[in-house]
């Protein structure tokens, strides 16, 4: 199966209450991560977090597509082509 390597960016704009169901998706879609770097803005009351993936598209569109269902959390991505 051909992988694509990338970088997906998130913001969590309300870290104590999203904290725990990010971290849930993360753990779930673990086998694609392959580095990640989070900051807690405290005075801010957001996290911004960055990971470094490579997997299918599919693998990833779902990683990405259920952190941004969550309220108060956004996500963009940037990939490999092809």
């Amino acid at each position: 199966m051909e992988t694509r390597i990338g970088v997906v960016g998130i913001v969590v704009e309300n870290r104590r209450e999203m904290a725990s169901r990010v971290n849930e998706i993360l753990g779930a879609h673990a086998d694609i991560v392959v580095g990640r770097m989070g900051i807690p803005y405290r005075e801010k009351n957001v996290s911004v977090i960055a990971l470094i993936v490579d997997g299918s598209t599919d693998a990833i569109g779902a990683l990405t597509g259920k952190l941004g269902a969550l309220p108060g959390v956004k996500v963009k991505s940037a990939l490999t082509g092809r």
